[in-house]
């Protein structure tokens, strides 16, 4: 029931996504904006309240408010990237890194607030924790409000230049990047607490604070750093993805606890230009790519990070049912469910190998376009 409530999140989100793929001419962007916290309120009562008035539609709560507020953090992902892209800037790749920094340094304040939450008042009382995350949104309303926004653009250039820039290849390659970026992050971030707890055999409370904390602390100082210093995000994603594929194998064969949970949190820094990282791939390299195309790279990532997840879920599940995964593991000294999260991990590593392969043949893709049509870099290099 609990992995139906992730599965109906990230659907609706690459439902939103997909929305705004084919109708982003139909969209007020400035008023979709505004709206979108109190869609994530909206959902975040629902959520907190139909359990709690309504205990025999418990479940069904749950689910209707989290279709309201994923609706909300799919128009954030399609729509948040471009805005922050057409505000005029010397920077902005520095712009569209430092946004994605403060998810992760959100996803450290849900963390922490929720273990200490816990660890004062009874898990029962998860609803008034609830309620209070649903007012915190309002405060965005307010903001969004008062604060100017740049236009928006909300189709592709059709101009012969631009199709001549090869565009459909050019977002193929970025969607690819994306979704295999997206199944590295999230394999890490979905699991790691539940890795740490049954794999690892480190307290609940523990893990999550030095665990799924540590892992958001290095994906935001990552992009913050990155912000400030970096540069060449091809060569960023190629470090990422190697990173990642050495992380997850070092986190599956390892049988040292201490080493296992490094490398675990380590994934943070390896994974955390891959999703803003695409983005910034993309606006170097496909001229007046619109909101469709920040749309359908969402997309993208959103099928990555609900596949993913769900396909470990399905390889632990598997793994541990197995008489002989229980004799194997009988002879390390470990259960069939740790050996199932073992392999689940090492296994996942076949995602950013294969992102490595997509980005090689991206970057080579990008320079040749680049020399075969000398109008592309101009129109590029006319943006804000």
């Amino acid at each position: 029931l609990l992995g139906t409530l992730i599965l109906l999140n990230f659907c609706t989100q690459m439902a939103v996504d997909l929305i705004f793929t084919v109708f982003s001419k139909k969209f007020n962007i400035k008023k979709t904006l505004r709206a979108m916290p109190v869609i994530t309120s909206v959902g975040f009562f629902v959520y907190a309240l139909v359990p709690l008035f309504a205990p025999q539609a418990a479940y069904l709560g749950l689910a209707i408010g989290t279709v309201i507020f994923s609706v909300s953090a799919g128009l954030s992902e399609v729509l948040l990237s471009p805005l922050i892209a057409a505000i005029p800037s010397d920077n902005p790749q520095r712009e569209m890194s430092f946004l994605h920094s403060l998810y992760a340094f959100g996803v450290l304040t849900v963390v922490v607030l929720t273990t200490v939450y816990f660890k004062i008042f009874s898990k029962t009382a998860w609803v008034y924790l609830a309620l209070f995350y649903a007012a915190l949104p309002i405060v965005t309303t307010v903001l969004f409000c008062l604060s100017p926004m740049p236009p928006l653009d909300l189709s592709a250039d059709k101009t012969k230049e631009n199709k001549a820039s090869g565009r459909v290849l050019g977002l193929a390659f970025c969607s690819l990047i994306i979704f295999f970026g997206s199944c590295a992050e999230n394999v890490m971030s979905s699991w790691i607490s539940g890795y740490m707890e049954t794999a690892l055999s480190i307290d609940k409370s523990v893990g999550d604070i030095l665990g799924t904390a540590a892992f958001a602390v290095l994906l935001g100082l990552t992009r913050i750093l990155y912000a400030k210093f970096g540069k060449n995000i091809a060569k960023m994603l190629l470090f990422g993805l190697l990173g990642a594929v050495v992380c997850y194998l070092v986190t599956g064969l390892s049988s040292s606890v201490t080493v296992s949970f490094i490398a675990c949190i380590l994934t943070g820094i390896a994974t955390a230009m891959l999703w803003p990282g695409t983005l910034i791939l993309m606006e170097e390299n496909v001229a007046s790519p619109g909101v469709a195309a920040y749309a359908l790279l969402a997309t993208c990532g959103d099928l990555g990070a609900s596949v993913a997840p769900q396909l470990m879920g399905v390889l632990v599940d598997g793994i541990s049912a197995s008489e002989q995964a229980a004799k194997w593991g009988a002879t390390l000294g470990i259960s069939a469910e740790q050996l199932g999260l073992k392999v689940g991990m090492f296994t996942t590593a076949i995602f950013p190998l294969i992102g490595v392969f997509v980005l090689l043949f991206a970057v080579r893709y990008f320079k040749k376009q680049r020399a075969k049509t000398p109008d592309l870099k101009t129109a590029l290099s006319d943006r804000p």
